[in-house]
């Protein structure tokens, strides 16, 4: 009896926004939220879509993963005929 369950807090929360709150708030606040969402994931799809560019497109930097992979591999190998 002393503690509130979640229902509780919920039902309170829904009163105070109609009262205090108004009709046209929560609305606009679902709006503005909807908004964020979008822009957060379209801003993930540029970065990925970004990423493939830079990739695809700068022969530097397949180059530079070429002689990467290589100079691995070669390490790789010397610690085989080493061990």
């Amino acid at each position: 009896m002393g503690t509130f369950s979640i229902w509780h807090w919920l039902i309170v929360l829904v009163v105070v926004l109609v009262l205090f709150g108004g009709g046209g708030k929560i609305p606009k606040l679902m709006r503005d939220m909807g908004m964020g969402i979008n822009a957060f994931k379209k801003g993930l799809k540029e970065e990925g879509k970004k990423d493939k560019d830079v990739d695809e497109s700068d022969p530097a930097s397949i180059e530079e993963s070429t002689v990467t992979a290589s100079v691995a591999s070669e390490e790789q190998d010397t610690k085989t005929v080493k061990g």
